[in-house]
């Protein structure tokens, strides 16, 4: 099973996707005796290195987010030491 064939949600893979409708368009009956799996195939190999290549983004995106999380903690941190040294002295 695919997801939806949506155009804007799947830019890498529009051109097989429109291959894939249009097969299914026109054989109507043949699209259930295999007449459109070479497409189906080549669809679904690209919807696997889309997944792949969001998925390598999303990790970079988290990678960056979590060193700015730990910057600001060790910054309040540091503050909120800081803030204590003065109240002792």
């Amino acid at each position: 099973m695919h997801p939806p064939l949506t155009l804007h949600r799947h830019p890498m893979c529009a051109e097989i996707i429109e291959q894939f409708q249009k097969c299914h368009v026109d054989h109507p009956l043949g699209k259930f005796f295999g007449e459109c799996t070479d497409l189906k195939i080549k669809l679904d190999r690209c919807f696997r290195e889309e997944k792949a290549l969001k998925r390598k983004a999303n990790f970079e995106e988290s990678k960056k987010l979590k060193e700015r999380l730990r910057a600001h903690r060790k910054e309040r941190l540091d503050a909120s030491l800081e803030d204590k040294n003065l109240a002792q002295a």
